[in-house]
């Protein structure tokens, strides 16, 4: 019988899972369309590696194996899986078309209403990944600016001007890459260590997992204010989920570019550029940003269900709550399994587990806990990315699972077991540095 969430005596079997995979061998360069999604993410042996279908916040692998999701598509799944709302508007639009020869109303009833919620919305463009529009803010910027560098913090896509910055870089010209720089949350230095009067733009994710301190991000602002570049939000995590209308209405900090996808559709593909009616009037002419499927319907009428839910039920908030309340009881037991070497952070809607290397590596603690976890029905990768469809009862379980699965990782760690108790491969890290180019030096550091 397959699994169910619920302390199993074994773990799952994923034969049809091995079986699929072997088939995807040489076909599938990497195995995955998104590398989060992928096999060298969960343990090789143990954890399933396809999925056949979800509900609420809940997913059955290719076995018939039941979990607790927090993974949520790597953050779509705002709302939860086959979420009746949104499937029923899009049923409706697939019975009057998917792309047409012309616009769609559909593309300006869902600007209007972005324009009500995000501010400095005034204008609006529509895409399908966040690449696409992190990558037309740049050319945006660049255009506005009359400048060329870029500074980032954060991630921002597969696009050239991005990944060139990173050890993920190859096949990007050094032209390109020697035109981007990154910096760090929470430094100012050292973004004022690479700002100068040739800087296009500062794109970064406004929050992950640490809070601003001492007025950081209003600091950013300032800086740039001065320094004549335009600051670009990536809101990929924080747009409807940290707050309706993302960073900028959370922390009070006004960007020129934002930039949203993940949460807006429940797991329909858009993305969103928005902006002030300055820099976004150059996409009329001068600047070329124009996809076929940019209006398909589909989308757009998910995204439109899926907006309007999530502020009439107030999903940011509930988010908060529940993640507050997982967080808080996860760093509880760790406390009181005398654990200073696990802790998890963030605000509610998006927490992260994390593990101090002065109880072992890292990657092989993080896989342990998935793998032990993954017998007790849920899906982890080290993220608690919450849905509206998560409930008390399933924070509470997975609390209850939390007190067994850190005391069996507490055994681990004493007597020096963590690498013998795996049961497969350990997790790959996605990024192995990340590079910080300055006018003096070069600087890799290993993440």
């Amino acid at each position: 019988m397959p699994n169910k969430v619920c302390f199993n005596e074994d773990y799952p079997v994923i034969t049809e899972s091995e079986a699929l995979y072997a088939r995807a061998i040489g076909l599938i360069p990497a195995f995955t369309q998104t590398l989060a999604k992928g096999p060298t993410q969960f343990v090789k042996g143990v954890a399933p590696i396809y999925l056949r279908n979800g509900s609420g916040c809940r997913v059955w692998d290719v076995d018939g194996n039941e979990y607790i999701d927090y993974v949520m598509g790597v953050g779509p799944i705002s709302l939860g899986y086959c979420y009746e709302t949104v499937d029923r508007a899009i049923r409706e639009q697939l019975q009057k078309g998917i792309s047409f020869s012309l616009v769609h109303p559909l593309e300006v009833e869902v600007a209007e209403l972005l324009r009500n919620i995000i501010p400095n919305a005034d204008s609006v463009r529509y895409s399908k990944t966040g690449a696409d529009v992190t990558s037309a803010a740049v050319r945006l910027a660049r255009a506005y600016t009359g400048r060329e560098k870029v500074l980032c913090c954060g991630y921002h896509g597969w696009h050239d001007w991005y990944i060139g910055s990173t050890s993920r870089g190859l096949g990007v010209p050094e032209a390109v890459k020697e035109l981007v720089s990154t910096f760090e949350y929470n430094d100012i230095d050292s973004l004022l260590d690479q700002i100068d009067v040739d800087t296009a733009c500062v794109i970064m994710e406004p929050f992950l997992f640490q809070f601003p301190e001492d007025g950081f991000l209003q600091e950013v602002r300032s800086i740039c204010n001065k320094s004549g570049a335009l600051l670009i939000f990536d809101e990929m995590w924080t747009g409807f989920r940290l707050a309706i209308g993302g960073a900028q209405s959370y922390f009070k900090v006004d960007a020129d570019i934002a930039c949203f996808s993940k949460a807006i559709a429940n797991g329909m593909p858009l993305s969103v550029i928005t902006g002030k009616r300055d820099v976004m009037q150059l996409l009329e002419e001068d600047v070329f940003f124009y996809t076929t499927f940019g209006g398909e319907t589909l989308s757009l009428a998910a995204a439109k269900a899926t907006i309007i839910e999530l502020i009439d039920k107030r999903v940011p908030q509930y988010l908060d709550n529940i993640g507050s309340r997982l967080r808080d009881g996860y760093n509880d037991i760790a406390d009181a399994l005398d654990m200073p070497y696990t802790r998890c952070i963030g605000a509610g809607c998006r927490t992260m587990v994390t593990f101090d290397s002065s109880a072992g590596d890292p990657l092989y603690l993080k896989s342990l806990m998935q793998q032990l976890l993954i017998k007790k029905g849920i899906l982890w990768s080290g993220f608690h990315n919450l849905s509206y469809s998560h409930k008390d009862e399933d924070i509470d379980y997975t609390l209850k699972a939390y007190r067994s699965v850190l005391s069996e990782l507490k055994e681990a760690v004493d007597t020096g077991t963590v690498a013998e108790r795996l049961l497969g491969e350990p997790l790959q890290p996605v990024f192995r540095k990340t590079i910080v180019q300055s006018p003096s030096m070069v600087m890799r550091r290993t993440n």
